[in-house]
C-alpha cells in the first residue's frame, strides 16, 4: 500500500488530492503543519484527524513514504518537488507546479536524473465530464474537431485569500495559475503534443489590490484545431458555486458543451454534458462517472510504468502557460470615481 505525506498546506486543493488518494487506497503517513493560511490547516485537521504532524525534513527523509503531495505557495513548489525526487520520492503537485521557466527546467532535469514521477493535478485529470468529453471526441462522434472554447470564471473570495495570492511572483500570474487548466485540456482534446499560442492578454480590472490579474484570454492552435480560452475572477456572488465553467467543442459532424460546475436553471448536480450529432441530441450526467487519476498515479508509483500517466503533456502545458504569461499584453482598466 502506497504511503504519502502532505507538504505545504497553503491551498485548499490539498483536501481534494488527499481525499482522492485515500479513496484510491493510499495511506497518508503525515503532514507538515507549516502554512501561510491557518484556515487551510484547520480544515485539513478536521478532515483528516488521524494523520500525524511532522517537520518537512523528517517526512522527506522517511524511506517508508513513497511520494509527497504539494500544495505549498506556488513559488516554493519546484524546490520542494526537486528535494523530494532527489530523496527517492514521487511528487503530486497542485497547480501551478512551477511559476517560472527556470523552475520548470530544473524540475524536468530532476525527473530525468532520478527517474521520479512529477504530476500536476490539473482540472482535466480529476474531472469526470472532461474525461468523458475527451472520449467522445476520440470516438469520432463529432467528426473532425475544429474548435475548442473554454470559459473558466472563478470566485475571488477576497477575504479568504492569503497575502501570497495577490503577489504575482508568488502565484505566477493568472495564465500560469488557472489558464494552465485550459491549455492542458486543449492539448488533450486536440490529441496534440504541442500547440502555438497565437495571442494572449491579461487584465487588471481592480477587483482586488491594484495590479492583481483578474482576467485573461488567449488563443491557441494546432495545424488542425483552433482554441479560445478565458479565465477570470468574476463569478458573481449570487451563483451557487465557485464558478460556471463551460467548454464548447465544434466538430465537423457534431457539437458538445460541458457545464462543469452547475446547470444554472436546470438539472441538479455538476458535470453536465450536452451533445448534438447528425442523429439527435442528448444529455449525459457525468458526475458519477469514475475518475481514474488517483488510481493511475498509485499504479505508476508502484509499477514505474508511466504510460497511463505520461509526463510529457504536463511539461508541455506548463511551458505553454508560462510562455503565454510572459508574452501576454497587459490591460489595466481605469478605476471609476
Amino acid at each position: 500500500m502506497a504511503r504519502f505525506a502532505a507538504i505545504g498546506l497553503d491551498h485548499r486543493h490539498v483536501y481534494d488530492m488527499t481525499e482522492g488518494l485515500l479513496a484510491a487506497g493510499a495511506t497518508c503517513a503525515g503532514y507538515n503543519p507549516d502554512t501561510s493560511d491557518p484556515r487551510v490547516l484547520a480544515g485539513f485537521r478536521k478532515r483528516f484527524p488521524h494523520v500525524p504532524e511532522a517537520p518537512t525534513e523528517a517526512l522527506l527523509d522517511d524511506r517508508s513514504i513513497d511520494f509527497i503531495v504539494l500544495s505549498a505557495v506556488p513559488r516554493d513548489r519546484a524546490d520542494l518537488a526537486i528535494a523530494a525526487m532527489h530523496r527517492g520520492k514521487d511528487v503530486m503537485s497542485d497547480k501551478p507546479g512551477v511559476v517560472a521557466l527556470a523552475q520548470l527546467d530544473a524540475v524536468r532535469a530532476a525527473t530525468e536524473a532520478t527517474g521520479r514521477l512529477w504530476s500536476v493535478c490539473v482540472g482535466r485529470v480529476a474531472s469526470p465530464s472532461l474525461q468523458e468529453a475527451i472520449r467522445v471526441v476520440r470516438s469520432g462522434e463529432l467528426g473532425r474537431l475544429v474548435q475548442v472554447v473554454s470559459l473558466a470564471p472563478h470566485r475571488l473570495n477576497r477575504a479568504l485569500r492569503p497575502d501570497w495570492f495577490f503577489d504575482r511572483a508568488a502565484y505566477g500570474g493568472i495564465i500560469a495559475d488557472i489558464g494552465v487548466h485550459a491549455i492542458d485540456t486543449f492539448l488533450a482534446l486536440a490529441d496534440a503534443e504541442q500547440a502555438t499560442i497565437e495571442s494572449a492578454t491579461v487584465g487588471a480590472f481592480g477587483t482586488a489590490p491594484e495590479g492583481f490579474e483578474d482576467f485573461c484570454e488567449f488563443t491557441l492552435s494546432t495545424p488542425s484545431v483552433r482554441g479560445y480560452c478565458r479565465a477570470d475572477w468574476f463569478t458573481p456572488d449570487g451563483l451557487p458555486d465557485w464558478g460556471d465553467g463551460r467548454l464548447f467543442l465544434v466538430g465537423t459532424e457534431g457539437t458538445l458543451e460541458l457545464r462543469k460546475n452547475l446547470d444554472i436553471e436546470g438539472r441538479p448536480g455538476s458535470n453536465h454534458m450536452f451533445v448534438a450529432n447528425r442523429a439527435a441530441t442528448r444529455h449525459v450526467a457525468c458526475e458519477s462517472l469514475p475518475v481514474t487519476y488517483y488510481r493511475d498515479f498509485l499504479d505508476a508509483v508502484r509499477t514505474r510504468d508511466f504510460s497511463t500517466l505520461p509526463q510529457a503533456p504536463v511539461f508541455a502545458a506548463t511551458r505553454m502557460a508560462l510562455q503565454a504569461q510572459a508574452t501576454a499584453k497587459r490591460f489595466v482598466a481605469e478605476r471609476g470615481p
